[in-house]
């Protein structure tokens, strides 16, 4: 199973902001391989390099639309 690595988009990073934009939501797959994350904020470029090196995919979250947020389903 390939690794898959699952990032989505900081909330509260406005644009034009020098800090870290992206956080690691989730790392699944790989047989037996683990690894460990220190940081929890991360840059585009730091998460594309580090899944190159471990050879994972990365899976980018769409964001939920505003008018969703704090909504119970129906």
């Amino acid at each position: 199973m390939a690794i898959k690595i699952y990032v989505r988009e900081r909330q509260k990073v406005g644009s034009g902001v020098k800090q870290p934009k992206y956080r690691v939501v989730a790392v699944t797959g790989g047989q037996g391989a683990h690894f460990k994350i220190e940081a929890t904020h991360f840059r585009k470029n730091e998460i594309e390099l580090i899944a190159k090196d471990i050879g994972a995919e990365l899976v980018y979250l769409e964001q939920m639309p505003e008018e969703k947020h704090g909504s119970m389903k129906d």
